[in-house]
C-alpha cells in the first residue's frame, strides 16, 4: 500500500472496535468533556477529550514505527498530526471520533484484592487516570490502538493533573522501542511532544542526591506520548467485571464481562483461536494461550535484564506484552533481588517476576471463572490450566537460559553455578553474557564484566565452569549474540538526555535512537566506549539513576 502522507489519509484508517462492540458508561457525558474524578458503576469505557498540551513542541518519533504503520516521514511535523498527538482531538475529522476513551480497571497486588487506591473506597474510581485513547485503526490489515499518556485529567484521575513530566516520557519512549528491538513483547512508542509552558510539580531527587526517597520538588515541563499496542487491556479489567459479577453490582454485569473477554479474543487472539468454537472452549483456548504468552514474556524479560518494578495485574497487558514503563530498570550489576523502584519491595524484584507473573495469572484465572459457572466440564479444564502455570513458567526459563548459554537443552548445575559466579565476582549481566557469547578460551574477557577485582581461589573456580560449559555448548556464537544483547539500558547514560531536553536538547535523544535500534550489534568503537562499560562507580546509590520513585 502507498505510504499515509497526509492527515486526510491517516483519518481513513480509523475502525473503532472497541466504541462500536462495549458499553459507555451509562452516567457520560455525550461530548466527552469528563475530566473531574466521580464513580463509573458501569460500561466498559468513559468516553472523554484529551487536554491539549499549549505550545506543544516535537520531541521525538519512531521510525521504525511509523514504517510499520505505512506512515510518511513527513506526517511527524504535520499540522494536523502534531495536534492530535499533543492532546488536541479537535482536529479529528471523519471517521474518526471527536473524543478519546479511558477504562477503569481493578488493582491486585500478589493476589490479594485492594480499594484503598480509589477515592471512594469501592473500587468504581480506579482506571486511567491519565491515559486516553484517540484513535483506533487498520493499518497494512493490522489493528492497532494509539493511546495518550499524560493526555490530561479523567474521571479516574483520583483528582491528579492527568499530566505526565517530560523526565518519565523520554523514559517510556525510549525503553518501549529499545524492547521492541530487543524482540521483547511491547507496547510501542508513536510521538513524543512537550511544553515548557506548562508545568507540574513533582518530587524527585537533587543533584548527586544519595538519598533513597526524593528529597526536593522540582518543577517539570510536561509531556504527551503516544503509545500504540493492539490493545490496552489488561488483567485488572476483567478483574473489576468479575468483581461486579461477584457482588451483582448492577444487572448487566456478568454480560460486561463476556463481552470484555469476547472483546479481548477478538483484539488480540483472533489468529489462534477458531470463531467457530463455542464461548466455552473460546474461553479455555484464551486461558491457555495467555499463560503462554505470560510466561514467554517474564522470561524474555529475565533474558534481557528488565525489571518491571510494579507488576500488579493493572498493569498486566491481557495481550501478553509488556505494559506501562514507569518504575522500570535494566540490571547492570547482576543482583536476583534488583529493584529500581523505591515502592516496589522484593517482592517486585528481578526474579521474583516469575512469582509476580503466576499472581497476575491468578487473577485473570478468577476473572474467567464466572463465564463458565454453567459448564463444570470446561471449569474443571480451566482450573487444570491455572495449575500447570508453575511447570510452564519454569519450562520457559529453561529455555531462555539455555538460549543464553548456547546449550542444547537445560543444565540447572551449569546454571546455578554460573548464578553464584555473577553474584561473587559483582558481574555485570549484560556486558558478562555478549562477552561470553565471543566463546572466549581464557577468563580475560569475562573479567572485563566485573565490578570488582577477581581472587585466585574465585579465578579457579571460573576456570573450572568455564571448561565444563565449553564441553556442554553447542550453538555457534552467532546464535548466542542473537539473543545476549551488546547494549543495555544503562538509567546513568539516558538521564542526561532527558535532562537536555528539558531544556531543548534533543541530540542525546536521538543517538538513544539509533543506538537502540540495533542492540544485538557490536556498535562502532566510538558508540561502544560511551555504551557498552561498567557503571560508574560514582552513580551507584545515586538517587533518579540506581533508583528512583514513580513520580512521574
Amino acid at each position: 500500500m502507498p505510504a499515509i502522507t497526509s492527515f486526510a489519509d491517516f483519518a481513513q484508517r480509523a475502525d473503532y472496535s472497541l466504541l462500536d462492540s462495549l458499553r459507555p458508561d451509562p452516567e457520560a457525558t455525550a461530548d466527552g468533556q469528563d475530566h473531574r474524578p466521580r464513580q463509573v458503576f458501569s460500561g466498559h469505557y468513559v468516553p472523554v477529550t484529551p487536554t491539549p498540551l499549549p505550545a506543544a513542541q516535537y520531541v521525538a518519533h519512531s521510525r521504525s514505527l511509523f514504517q510499520e504503520l505505512g506512515l510518511s516521514e513527513a506526517l511527524a511535523h504535520n499540522e494536523q498530526f502534531r495536534r492530535l498527538f499533543s492532546g488536541d482531538i479537535s482536529v479529528a475529522r471523519e471517521p474518526m471520533r471527536p473524543y478519546g476513551w479511558s477504562t477503569g480497571y481493578a488493582l491486585s497486588i500478589y493476589g490479594t484484592e485492594y480499594i484503598q487506591q480509589c477515592p471512594f473506597g469501592t473500587g468504581n474510581g480506579y482506571g486511567d487516570g491519565r491515559a486516553i485513547s484517540v484513535f483506533e485503526g487498520l493499518f497494512h490489515g493490522q489493528r492497532w490502538e494509539l493511546q495518550l499518556k499524560g493526555g490530561g485529567p479523567t474521571p479516574y484521575c483520583r483528582g491528579a493533573d492527568g499530566r505526565a513530566v517530560l523526565r518519565s516520557s523520554v523514559r517510556e519512549f525510549l525503553a518501549q522501542e529499545l524492547m521492541h528491538a530487543l524482540g521483547v513483547p511491547t507496547s510501542r512508542s508513536l510521538t513524543l511532544f512537550a511544553s515548557r509552558a506548562e508545568t507540574v510539580r513533582r518530587p524527585w531527587y537533587s543533584p548527586n542526591s544519595q538519598s533513597f526517597d526524593p528529597d526536593i520538588l522540582v518543577d517539570n515541563p510536561v509531556a504527551i506520548s503516544t503509545r500504540v499496542a493492539p490493545s490496552f487491556l489488561r488483567v485488572g479489567q476483567l478483574e473489576l467485571f468479575a468483581r461486579r459479577v461477584r457482588r451483582e453490582a448492577h444487572p448487566g454485569a456478568r454480560e460486561e464481562l463476556r463481552m470484555i473477554v469476547a472483546h479481548l479474543i477478538e483484539r488480540n487472539y483472533r489468529l489462534e483461536i477458531d470463531p467457530s468454537l463455542a464461548f466455552s472452549e473460546q474461553v479455555l483456548e484464551l486461558a491457555r494461550l495467555f499463560r503462554g504468552r505470560l510466561t514467554h514474556l517474564v522470561a524474555h524479560w529475565i533474558r534481557v535484564g528488565y525489571c518491571q518494578g510494579n507488576f500488579n495485574s493493572d498493569n498486566c497487558a491481557a495481550g501478553g506484552f509488556t505494559l506501562d514503563y514507569g518504575p522500570f530498570g535494566f540490571c547492570e550489576l547482576f543482583d536476583p533481588r534488583f529493584q529500581p523502584w523505591t515502592g516496589g519491595g522484593e517482592h517486585f524484584s528481578f526474579f521474583n517476576q516469575p512469582a509476580a507473573a503466576e499472581a497476575n495469572y491468578q487473577m485473570f484465572w478468577t476473572a474467567l471463572r464466572p463465564l463458565l459457572t454453567d459448564h463444570p466440564e470446561a471449569l474443571a479444564r480451566l482450573d487444570q490450566i491455572r495449575e500447570g502455570f508453575a511447570e510452564a513458567m519454569q519450562n520457559a526459563l529453561e529455555a531462555m537460559w539455555a538460549s543464553k548459554l548456547g546449550l542444547s537443552s537445560y543444565d540447572a548445575a551449569l546454571v546455578n553455578e554460573l548464578l553464584g559466579l555473577l553474584l561473587a565476582s559483582r558481574a555485570d549481566f549484560t556486558i558478562f553474557f555478549r562477552r561470553l557469547s565471543t566463546i572466549p578460551d581464557d577468563l580475560a574477557p569475562l573479567q572485563e564484566s566485573f565490578y570488582q577485582p577477581s581472587t585466585a581461589e574465585l579465578d579457579a573456580r571460573w576456570h573450572g565452569w568455564l571448561q565444563r560449559w565449553r564441553t556442554a555448548r553447542t550453538a555457534p556464537s552467532a546464535a548466542m549474540q542473537r539473543v545476549n544483547p551488546a547494549i543495555t539500558w544503562r538509567e546513568w547514560l539516558v538521564a542526561p538526555a532527558y535532562q537536555r531536553a528539558a531544556e531543548g536538547d534533543l541530540s542525546l535523544i536521538q543517538e538513544l535512537q539509533e543506538v537502540f535500534r540495533h542492540p544485538y550489534e557490536t556498535p562502532p568503537a566510538e558508540l561502544a566506549a560511551r555504551y557498552d562499560r561498567l557503571k560508574p562507580r560514582e552513580f551507584f546509590n545515586a538517587g533518579g539513576v540506581s533508583h528512583y520513585s514513580c513520580s512521574s
